[in-house]
């Protein structure tokens, strides 16, 4: 068996499942468990990550009115690994390969073609499917990996079933703004917090500044797709000069305002959200001992150039 993933999600299903011997070729963003970074890599970006959240958002959006994908196959790389089975998925085309991109690659490659298996992720229930799926295409139970998943989130909600429910907005792009959508309200909902923007199984959508002024929600989560922790921060730096509405948000004035790796965690449709889940557990209920801060998690405060804290 030679496993070629060509999104992060599948490389963490594939490595839960006790497969990473198998994998022999990546997606450029899989790096999860850090050994799959020495495989050969089978996609590339057609545009500069290192750009601006608007740059970025602006460099998407004419890729795709062009009816250009975000990203292009290795084509070469990927004949020349001989995969019986490719991992791809058909729920985002600003997430991964597309998948008419992936058919067409396999048609003219192979003969006879690898077994590809498509993942489709718009909720929780989807991806512990596509996790099954992904099991059983490969021969492997998933019972046990499931069943460990469950336990844990059943703990989370144990842990915050009489505590009150804190009202939560996530972001998951600072600019332009957009809300978090799929799995995330659903993993605010079992973290004991109220969900004020985005919706269960539907995409993220962008938000207007009014909208989130009028919810002024008690807690802010700031979770940009493909960035970690780090690049939050600078970006987040950055958008309190540009735009001055943050300054008026509670959640900033109160101290309630946090970054979180959404690269690592939530936006990566795996085993993983359920650490994106206790991550959400630690900042709106806290642990005596948290386990993710500082990894997958900050509180956010301010500061200007000079590097001193800010007088809110």
């Amino acid at each position: 068996m030679r496993l070629v993933s060509l999104l992060p999600s599948a490389t963490e299903i594939v490595a839960a499942l006790e497969l990473t011997p198998f994998l022999v070729g990546r997606s450029h963003e899989c790096d999860y468990p850090p050994e799959v970074k020495t495989l050969p890599v089978c996609t590339r970006a057609r545009l500069d990550t290192q750009q601006s959240s608007l740059a970025i958002d602006r460099a998407v959006q004419d890729l795709l009115r062009s009816a250009l994908g975000i990203y292009d196959l290795e084509l070469a790389t990927l004949q020349a690994l001989k995969p019986t089975h490719i991992i791809t998925q058909d729920q985002c085309d600003v997430c991964a390969v597309t998948f008419a991109e992936v058919q067409g690659a396999i048609a003219r490659l192979f003969e006879p073609p690898p077994q590809l298996i498509s993942l489709q992720p718009h909720c929780l229930e989807d991806v512990w499917q596509d996790i099954r799926r992904v099991g059983l295409a490969l021969g492997i139970s998933p019972d046990p990996l499931l069943n460990s998943l469950h336990t844990r989130i059943h703990a989370c909600q144990a842990w915050v079933s009489d505590r009150p429910r804190r009202q939560v907005a996530t972001i998951e792009w600072i600019d332009p703004l957009m809300a978090s959508g799929n799995w995330v309200p659903e993993l605010i909902a079992l973290a004991g917090g109220e969900n004020v923007l985005g919706t269960a199984g539907k995409h993220s959508p962008y938000i207007e500044w009014s909208t989130l002024l009028a919810i002024d929600p008690e807690v802010i989560i700031v979770m940009p797709c493909g960035f970690d922790l780090e690049r939050s921060r600078q970006e987040l730096d950055q958008a309190l000069h540009t735009y001055p509405q943050w300054q008026q948000l509670r959640a900033l004035q109160t101290g309630q305002l946090y970054i979180v790796d959404g690269n690592a965690y939530f936006n990566r449709p795996g085993p993983r959200l359920v650490d994106s889940l206790e991550i959400l557990v630690e900042i709106l209920h806290p642990p005596q001992e948290p386990k993710f801060q500082g990894m997958g998690w900050q509180p956010y405060s301010p500061f200007p150039k000079d590097g001193t804290p800010s007088q809110l």
